[in-house]
């Protein structure tokens, strides 16, 4: 999935109240971008950090530029924008990348559960599948992604749901989608929401699938690549 419009270079100057991040041009202008990624970016918002903004010219949105990648300044990249994950694996399912997860229907933002809306529902070969897609961008040890950078009451929430539907006779998904090009498995911050950890382990126990998959990521594209082995808790 190629980003609509081509990335520019700035330099982060503070991200404050979640979606909101000072940045500096190349140039040397000062602009205030929007980011789009409500948990506590751990180890992505320190100042004076590489990143990339993509520009754009919609009259209706305030603020004219949307922070998307971190630079690690070493080959690697980590995509912040926590709705690329959804779109990209959107084009994955359509492409028929994923085997596991081949349906001829395939529909997002479906009602189900208590008052939630599964990410994409798959359907018209077996069992329908309620695929909840996670993305991560943590990683405190060398090549380990983990989930979730903060609290996650929402993130809980889902897992119940899920199941749910799995104890129904449905094939129940969370997939983890790693938003970083260093990492090699997926694991769960249990220290920063243990109680999402004991959901994790009750929703296996009920039958909902894990699935973690890598991305390749540049300043020009952000594209699914490889599955990764996730650490069960």
């Amino acid at each position: 999935m190629r980003f609509q419009t081509p990335l520019i270079p700035a330099s982060l100057l503070r991200r404050y109240k979640r979606f909101l991040a000072d940045c500096q041009l190349p140039d040397g202008r000062e602009i205030t971008a929007h980011c789009a990624n409500p948990g506590s970016m751990m180890g992505l918002a320190q100042p004076g950090t590489r990143i990339w903004l993509e520009p754009n010219s919609d009259p209706r949105k305030k603020l004219k530029y949307g922070w998307r990648l971190v630079d690690h300044g070493d080959g690697h990249f980590t995509g912040v924008d926590t709705s690329l994950p959804n779109r990209a694996l959107k084009a994955a399912l359509q492409a028929g990348q994923i085997a596991p997860l081949r349906a001829p229907n395939l529909r997002a933002e479906v009602p189900y559960g208590q008052n939630s809306r599964v990410d994409f529902l798959l359907s018209g070969d077996g069992p329908d599948i309620y695929l909840e897609v996670k993305s991560v961008t943590l990683s405190r040890q060398s090549g380990l992604a983990e989930f979730p950078d903060s609290v996650t009451a929402r993130g809980l929430k889902h897992l119940h749901d899920l199941a749910a539907m799995a104890q129904a006779g449905h094939r129940a998904v969370l997939f983890f989608l790693v938003q970083r090009t260093d990492c090699t498995r997926v694991g769960l911050a249990a220290d920063i929401d243990p109680n999402y950890a004991k959901g994790m382990v009750q929703a296996v126990q009920a039958g909902v699938q894990v699935m973690a998959y890598d991305c390749a990521i540049s300043p020009q594209a952000i594209n699914l690549r490889h599955p990764l082995p996730f650490l069960q808790p």
